[in-house]
């Protein structure tokens, strides 16, 4: 009983899995048969149909329809590309990092007008003041923290 258990898993591990690899191989590359029907021998005969597929239908390791290596770039020579591989990450993107230090910049000069500003305000308010106190006490006769004395 457990037996045709493990084996009935097996099945559907085999179909599971075949069925994925068809649905992501690019149609050019399946040998033997148009992708449609392998995609209906792996459905309706798991167990055959997944078989077929990985001896008969699926593309040969290493090897692109134009008959090139299909490694990638980052495993070794042979890659099928003229175009440099996309950046892996936004720290590596040349674009973005240019926009990163265009908001930086401009986050900085809102900043920057945002204290001129609020100094601008306090020496208002303290009456004509030119420079707060040193050691940043108020001169309204609170306690820097705002609390109790």
């Amino acid at each position: 009983m457990r037996l045709l258990l493990l084996l009935d898993l097996a099945v559907l591990a085999l179909l599971v899995y075949c069925l994925i690899d068809c649905i992501q191989t690019d149609s050019a590359a399946v040998r033997n048969l148009p992708k449609p029907l392998w995609l209906v021998l792996i459905v309706l005969v798991p167990l055959v149909g997944g078989i077929g597929w990985l001896f008969a239908g699926r593309p040969e390791r290493g090897v692109a329809p134009t008959g090139r290596s299909s490694r990638s770039p980052f495993r070794g020579t042979g890659s099928t590309s003229a175009r440099p591989p996309a950046p892996l990450g936004p720290d590596d993107d040349p674009d973005f990092l240019r926009q990163m230090r265009s908001i930086d910049a401009e986050h900085e000069r809102t900043l920057e007008q945002w204290e001129r500003d609020l100094r601008d305000r306090e020496r208002r308010l303290r009456g004509g003041e030119d420079e707060p106190p040193a050691d940043g006490t108020p001169t309204d006769g609170s306690t820097p923290s705002g609390g109790p004395r």
